[in-house]
């Protein structure tokens, strides 16, 4: 009969490999990950009565203000409002132009006043002339 003791060896050697044998980590791992995933924007669907769009529209802004307080991680300038059967249909609550500074508009959606650009790549803001 053959000696096979290098043949083992061999194969002992490779196991030992795919373990991680001396290494500090195995041949075979988890795929690695380039860099840390970017927090994402996920959306919640309140249900809430109203006698009609407009006072729909109040209340809405109302919630979302108080939820703003309560948890200032919140993306207020995301807030939208829609029918319960009808989110297709859903509009936003508030304005969200860019400010000058960077700022966004925390007003209401279609709020009076205006934003306007007097010269090139100026954003002006106020409620008129």
């Amino acid at each position: 009969m053959r000696d096979d003791r290098a043949t083992r060896r061999r194969h002992r050697d490779a196991v030992a490999g795919l373990r991680g044998g001396g290494r500090g980590e195995p041949l075979i791992a988890a795929p690695r990950r380039a860099a840390v995933r970017p927090p994402r924007f996920f959306t919640v669907h309140l249900g809430f009565a109203a006698t009609d769009a407009t006072v729909a529209r109040e209340l809405a802004v109302s919630y979302a203000e108080a939820l703003g307080l309560l948890r200032p991680e919140l993306a207020l300038g995301a807030a939208a409002l829609s029918p319960a059967d009808a989110w297709h249909r859903a509009e936003r609550l508030f304005c969200g132009a860019v400010g000058p500074d960077g700022e966004r508009c925390a007003d209401v959606a279609d709020h009076p006043g205006f934003h306007h650009a007097p010269g090139p790549g100026g954003l002006g803001w106020g409620d008129g002339d």
